[in-house]
C-alpha cells in the first residue's frame, strides 16, 4: 500500500516552485539596485529554461507518465487512478505556459526597471502562476484541478495591485478578485454536486460513473439515487469498499445537469466567455501590461486546459447537455468580443476584447459532440488555435509595452506613422495583427482558422461555422484599421507647411498671450500656441536683445523642455506621457535650453543646481533612459518582440505546424 512518486514527471512545476523561492530569498538578502533587479529577472528566465528542458525531455521519452496514484490493492478493477498524468496534451500546454511565461518575464524586466514595484515579490508571484499553469494540464482529479486553477488565479490579483499608488491598478485588482471568487464558488458548487452523485474525484472514474458501468468508490449512493442496483465484488472489506459495479441509468437526475452547467459557467468566467466577460476591458487596461499579457495567454490557456479535461474526460456522456451550451456561448463570445473591439480607441482595451473574441473561436470546436474520436480531434483543433493565438497576442503586447512609455494613453492614434519612427516594432506589430486577422502573409492565422472550421463542419455544426465566418470578417475591420495607422503618415509628415521648421516651437516673448512665469496648458506643451492647441506658430527667432520673461526670473520649468529645446522627435508624445513628479521634473528642468542660445535656463534666474538635481532624480528612478525606448532598460522588450516575431514567421512559413499540433 505504498505510493511511489515519479519525480521526473513532476519536474517542471517543482523546478519553477524552487526558483520562485530562490528569487524571493535573493531579493531579501541582496541590495536594491538596478543590477540586482536585472539579475533576478535572469534567474527567473534560467528557471523557466530548465523547466522547459524537462518538458522537452519528457516529450523525447515518448511515454505517458503517471504519479500520485492510488495503490493497486485499493483502486480495484479498471485503469489506475492517478492524480498527475503527463501525456501529449500535458506537454503541449505546459510548454506553451513556460514559453509564454518567459516572454512575460522579459516584459516584466522593463516594467520593474523603474524601481516602483517590488521585484522579488513580482517574480515570485509570476512563477507561482506558472507552477499552476504547468500543473493544471496534468491534473486528473477534481481536487488537484481546482487547486491548480486557483494557483494560476490567486497570484494575478497581487501582481495587478503591486503597482502601488495607481488607482486603475487597484480597481482592476479588486474587479479581478471579485470575479474570480464568484467563478470559483460557482465551479466548486458544481464540482461538489458531481462528486456527491458519483462518489469519486478522479476524472476517468467520474466519466464512467455518469456514463455507464463503473467501478468507483461510493457508487452505491448514485445507484440508489437512480433506482439502480449495486453489486459488490472483490475480496476483503477494503476491496469491497472500492469496487462496486454500478449500472447507471441513462436518464440522470436533474442535479447532475445542474452540476455540469455550474462547472461550465465557472470555467467561462476564467476564460472571459460571454456572458461572463464584462471584467476583461477594465482589468486589462488597469493592470500593468505584462500582467495583461499574462491574463490573455497563460490564464486563458489554463482555463481552457481545465475545461477540456472536465468536458472530455469527466463528462463525455453528458455531451448532449453541455455541447449546445458551449456552441451558444462560443457564438455569443466571438460576436460580442468583435463588436466591442470595433468601438475601442485604446490599444490595450482593443486587445482585451479581441482576446474575448478569440476565446469564442477556441471554444467552437469543443461544441462538437459526436463520437469520442471526433471529440478528441476537436480538442486538438482548440489547442492548436490556442498555441497560435498565444504567440501572436504576446507579440502585440510586446509592442504595446514599447509604446506605453512614450504615450500615456496608448491610443490607436499614437501608432500613426510608427513605421517611420520604429520600423522594426511597427512591422512586428503589423505581422501579429495580420496573423490574428487570418490574412496573408499571416498564413498561421489562416490555417488555424481552417483547422477550426474543418472540425466544426465535420461535426455537423454548419450554423456555428457561418457565425464564425461572419465574425472573422468583422474582426478584419479593427485589425486592418490598426495596421493601416502604422503606415499612415502623421499630419506633419503628410503636409509640412512651407517655411516651418521640421519641429516648430511656439512663439515666446512679448507676442505670447501667456503671463510670465505661468505654466502653459497641457495642449501647449506639445507645441501649440496659447490661443490654439492645433495650429503651430512659425518661429522667427527672438527680437534683438530680447530676453524672454521665463529667462528673466521665472520659476524653472515655466516653459516645458519640449518647447524650449525645439520639440525633439516624438516630443508631443513624450510631453503627454510624463507620469509622476519625477517625470515632470525631468521635463521641466532636465535638459531645458533657451530659444536664443544653448545655455541652460537656470543660467538666467533659475534656482542654482536645479538641472543637476533633476538629472540625479531621474537617474535614481531607473536611469536617464527611463522613458526612452532606445535605452538599456528596453533591451528585454526588444528581445520579446524578436522572439514572438520569429515564432510568428515560423508558423507562417510552415503553417503545417498548426495541423501537426492539432493531430497531437
Amino acid at each position: 500500500m505504498t505510493q511511489t512518486i515519479d519525480y521526473f514527471a513532476i519536474a517542471p512545476p517543482v523546478v519553477l516552485a524552487l526558483v520562485a523561492g530562490l528569487v524571493l530569498l535573493l531579493d531579501v538578502f541582496l541590495p536594491r539596485s538596478a543590477s540586482v533587479r536585472t539579475a533576478l529577472g535572469l534567474v527567473s528566465l534560467a528557471g523557466l529554461a530548465v523547466a522547459f528542458g524537462f518538458v522537452v525531455a519528457q516529450a523525447v521519452a515518448g511515454r505517458t507518465m503517471r504519479t500520485f496514484c492510488v495503490p493497486a490493492d485499493l483502486a480495484g478493477q479498471g485503469p489506475p487512478l492517478c492524480s498527475f498524468v503527463v501525456d501529449r496534451f500535458t506537454l503541449v500546454l505546459a510548454g506553451l505556459a513556460i514559453l509564454a511565461g518567459a516572454v512575460v518575464v522579459l516584459l516584466s524586466m522593463t516594467e520593474l526597471a523603474g524601481g516602483g514595484i517590488p521585484v522579488g515579490e513580482w517574480h515570485f508571484l509570476l512563477l507561482c502562476t506558472l507552477v499552476g499553469a504547468t500543473t493544471l494540464p496534468a491534473s486528473r482529479d477534481l481536487i488537484m484541478l481546482v487547486v491548480a486553477l486557483e494557483l494560476v488565479s490567486l497570484p494575478v490579483f497581487a501582481l495587478t495591485a503591486l503597482k502601488r499608488y495607481d488607482g486603475r491598478a487597484s480597481e482592476a485588482a479588486v474587479k479581478l478578485f471579485l470575479v474570480s471568487v464568484v467563478s470559483t464558488a460557482i465551479m466548486l458548487f458544481g464540482v461538489s454536486l458531481l462528486y456527491g452523485m458519483s462518489g469519486t474525484v478522479y476524472l476517468s472514474r467520474l466519466g464512467e460513473a455518469l456514463g455507464g458501468s463503473a467501478t468507483v468508490g461510493g457508487a452505491s449512493r448514485l445507484g440508489e439515487a437512480l433506482g439502480g442496483s449495486a453489486a459488490v465484488s472483490g475480496q476483503g472489506p477494503v476491496a469491497d469498499a472500492y469496487t462496486s459495479v454500478l449500472p447507471v441509468a441513462t436518464d440522470l437526475p436533474m442535479v447532475v445537469t445542474v452540476g455540469v452547467v455550474l462547472v461550465v459557467a465557472g470555467f467561462a468566467f476564467k476564460i472571459a466567455a460571454v456572458p461572463f466577460h464584462s471584467w476583461a476591458g477594465d482589468v486589462y487596461q488597469g493592470a500593468p501590461i505584462p500582467v495583461a499579457a499574462l491574463l490573455s495567454v497563460v490564464s486563458k490557456a489554463a482555463g481552457f486546459a481545465g475545461l477540456i479535461l472536465v468536458l472530455l474526460s469527466a463528462l463525455p456522456a453528458q455531451a448532449q447537455t453541455w455541447a449546445p451550451i458551449i456552441a451558444i456561448v462560443s457564438a455569443l463570445t466571438m460576436t460580442v468580443g468583435n463588436l466591442l473591439a470595433m468601438r475601442q480607441r485604446s490599444a490595450v482595451r482593443l486587445l482585451a476584447w479581441s482576446s474575448v473574441a478569440q476565446s469564442g473561436y477556441i471554444l467552437a470546436p469543443l461544441a462538437v459532440f459526436t463520437e469520442a474520436g471526433q471529440r478528441g480531434q476537436a480538442a486538438g483543433a482548440s489547442v492548436a488555435y490556442l498555441v497560435f493565438y498565444a504567440a501572436m497576442n504576446l507579440g502585440a503586447f510586446a509592442v504595446v509595452m514599447l509604446v506605453s512609455r512614450t504615450s500615456r494613453g496608448n491610443e490607436l492614434d499614437d501608432y500613426r506613422g510608427m513605421v517611420f519612427r520604429r520600423p522594426v516594432a511597427a512591422l512586428a506589430l503589423a505581422f501579429s495583427l495580420i496573423c490574428l486577422a487570418g490574412l496573408p502573409p499571416g498564413l498561421a492565422g489562416l490555417f488555424a482558422k481552417v483547422v477550426v472550421f474543418r472540425e466544426i463542419v465535420n461535426g455537423g455544426l454548419g450554423w456555428l461555422a457561418v457565425v464564425m465566418a461572419i465574425n472573422t470578417v468583422i474582426g478584419l475591420y479593427y485589425y486592418v484599421v490598426w495596421t493601416s495607422r502604422l503606415f499612415a503618415p502623421t499630419p506633419d509628415q503628410a503636409a509640412p507647411a512651407p517655411g516651418l521648421a521640421e519641429h516648430p516651437a511656439p512663439a515666446l516673448g512679448p507676442t505670447s498671450a501667456e503671463p510670465a512665469g505661468a505654466a502653459p496648458a497641457a495642449p501647449e506643451r506639445a507645441g501649440a500656441t496659447p490661443a490654439s492647441a492645433s495650429a503651430p506658430v512659425e518661429w522667427a527667432g527672438p527680437a534683438p536683445g530680447h530676453v524672454s520673461p521665463e529667462r528673466a526670473g521665472a520659476v524653472p520649468g515655466s516653459v516645458p523642455a519640449a518647447e524650449r529645446a525645439g520639440a525633439v522627435p516624438d516630443s508631443a508624445e513624450r510631453a503627454g506621457a510624463a507620469t509622476g513628479a519625477i517625470a515632470v521634473s525631468a521635463e521641466r528642468a532636465g535638459h531645458a535650453v533657451g530659444p536664443a542660445s544653448g545655455e541652460p535656463v537656470g543660467a538666467a534666474g533659475a534656482v542654482p543646481g536645479s538641472v543637476e538635481r533633476a538629472r540625479t532624480i531621474v537617474t535614481s528612478a531607473g536611469g536617464a533612459d527611463a522613458h526612452q525606448p532606445g535605452g538599456g532598460r528596453w533591451t528585454a522588450v526588444w528581445v520579446a518582440i524578436g522572439v514572438t516575431f520569429a515564432v510568428a514567421l515560423v508558423f507562417s512559413v510552415a503553417p503545417q505546424l498548426v495541423f501537426a499540433i492539432a493531430a497531437l
